[in-house]
């Protein structure tokens, strides 16, 4: 082969001839010829030959996640996503408290709360968010150091900023610390504001006040810019309490001498549980003078009244040691703070619920150490103290029932309310011991039974009573279970412990935490039961919007 002939090539791509000593794993075998425009090389996604594709969608500009389909349109849209009944509409009356309008709507997905009627205040330039964030903060402060229930606060708070046109927002409140977040929209960015509550204190005259604020503020009428909000929010902080030192000293003596009555004590008994009261409550106040903790405060003021019953019985004086203890006891009691904790948990605030709680069992225990170092002493000492005194109550229902009205009266001026609402609270705490007497002593029913029911009773008239006035429901009911309080039980299981029999005192510390979870459970149903009887926003189809968990789940 000649040197020309080397460098022909060894196929002619235009004749389809190819050199049969060439040969290639990827040659085309003799005989198949290759169709002129179509390519060697295909692909598995590739169309046969002959089918003729559709037209492809047209490009669609590039959008945002919040932006709808090309192909959506509002009157095509499916009715998947509604109940077969529809969505209730919820209609917040003004003839309701602000309580149930607000509590109604805090119990609804933020999705399905009703968009609210733009109220125009006297700021014509728009809410200032910061500020009116800042106010509401005050104002649930106020409320949560006051004693008020952390669902109650939530609908203040709520209140306070849909009363000014912020309805998307959304309050949190624990044990100390109050927290609120608004978000204008879907896009802007949320304006979140915090605040600590540092000291809590009792004065429901001061809670009264901040009721009135908040249905003022509430009311779409009533046209209050933000700063009278805060010129009256400053004058409520900066009110003096309306009973001076000497009367709550007084109060907190009678209080205990009523107690003691109740339990079968005397005349003897009545002034020597009032002597013991007082001196507890100057000890507990210079106590609290030098900032020693509660817990030492309630440790203190337990023992005077403890003193003074260890101190008849060694003198041989013919009075009832076991009432004067006891009338001291029932001052001592934190049966606010418990009923408070136990309405927070069967509200679904239970992280609050179990900080109040666990305060009163610190209180509690500071009582319990109080008395004890004193017993402990005493039957050292020879006293002759009998726990089987509990036993033998004498039943006296005339003096028992007075015994029991006074005892909310003292209790209510301590809790510093309202003088128009003392006669009404003294009047349903003298309902609550009739209940509890005709329950237990006359038809034979348990203690823990008579005090639910009698306990119930207070709650439903202290609800009814706070709905007529548009105000808490607090100052008609915590004064009111006074008389219903474990002071008796706890006292003989305290002496059964000094004594050195624990299993009888544990039975009977077990019954007296028995009867105040009856008591706290009894005003909390009660006031479920009074909202049965109220005109509710949302209508009937509608109902009371709440958790719904019937397998634990």
């Amino acid at each position: 082969m000649t040197e020309a002939e080397d460098r022909k090539p060894q196929s002619d791509e235009a004749t389809g001839t190819f050199d049969p000593e060439i040969t290639s794993e990827f040659a085309l075998p003799e005989g198949l010829a290759v169709l002129r425009g179509e390519s060697e090389t295909s692909s598995e996604f590739a169309l046969p030959v002959g089918l003729d594709a559709p037209p492809g969608p047209t490009a669609e500009p590039e959008g945002s996640a919040f932006s709808p389909p090309s192909t959506y349109h509002s009157s095509d849209a499916p009715p998947a996503f509604t109940p077969a009944t529809g969505i209730p509409a919820v209609s917040l009356t003004k003839n309701v408290p602000w309580q149930d309008r607000m509590r109604t709507m805090l119990r609804m997905p933020v999705a399905e709360r009703p968009a609210p009627e733009r109220v125009h205040k006297a700021e014509d330039e728009g809410p200032a968010v910061p500020r009116v964030l800042d106010l509401t903060l005050r104002i649930g402060e106020l409320l949560l150091a006051g004693g008020e229930g952390a669902e109650d606060v939530e609908a203040a708070m709520f209140a306070v900023c849909r009363s000014y046109g912020l309805d998307r927002c959304e309050p949190n409140v624990t044990f100390t610390l109050l927290s609120i977040s608004y978000q204008p929209s879907l896009v802007d960015d949320p304006v979140s504001a915090a605040r600590t509550v540092r000291r809590r204190g009792t004065d429901y005259t001061r809670l009264a006040a901040v009721f009135r604020l908040v249905d003022d503020l509430s009311d779409a009428e009533s046209h209050i810019s933000l700063e009278e909000a805060y010129r009256r929010l400053a004058e409520i902080r900066r009110n003096r309490h309306p009973y001076p030192t000497w009367v709550l000293t007084s109060a907190s003596g009678l209080l205990a001498g009523a107690a003691s009555v109740l339990v079968g004590g005397d005349l003897i008994v009545f002034i020597a549980a009032a002597v013991g009261a007082m001196l507890g409550d100057r000890l507990a106040w210079l106590c609290a003078g030098r900032g020693l903790p509660e817990f030492y405060q309630f440790t203190v003021a337990a023992m005077p009244p403890a003193a003074i019953g260890v101190a008849l019985t060694l003198a041989h004086v013919d009075a009832k040691a076991s009432a004067v203890i006891t009338g001291g006891l029932f001052a001592l009691l934190p049966g606010r703070a418990l009923v408070a904790g136990v309405q927070d948990g069967l509200t679904g605030f239970y992280i609050t619920a179990s900080a109040r709680l666990l305060e009163v069992m610190y209180f509690f225990v500071g009582i319990v150490v109080g008395v004890l170092i004193i017993l402990y002493f005493g039957v050292n000492l020879g006293a002759k103290l009998n726990p089987d005194a509990a036993l033998n109550i004498s039943e006296r229902p005339y003096w028992q029932i007075g015994a029991s009205m006074l005892l909310s009266l003292t209790f209510a001026v301590l809790l510093q309310q309202e003088r128009s609402t003392v006669l009404a609270v003294t009047l349903n705490g003298g309902v609550a011991w009739s209940v509890y007497g005709a329950l237990h002593y006359t038809a034979g029913l348990s203690p823990v039974a008579s005090t639910a029911v009698a306990a119930g009773l207070v709650g439903l008239f202290g609800q009814l009573l706070s709905r007529y006035r548009f105000a808490s429901a607090l100052p008609y009911t915590t004064a009111a279970i006074g008389p219903l309080l474990p002071g008796s039980a706890t006292y003989f299981g305290l002496l059964s412990i000094a004594q050195n029999e624990v299993d009888k005192g544990l039975v009977s510390l077990a019954t007296a935490a028995s009867l105040a979870m009856a008591i706290a459970i009894g005003v909390n149903l009660g006031s479920e039961i009074s909202r049965l009887f109220l005109r509710l926003p949302g209508g009937t189809e509608a109902g009371r919007r709440a958790a719904k968990r019937t397998r634990g789940f």
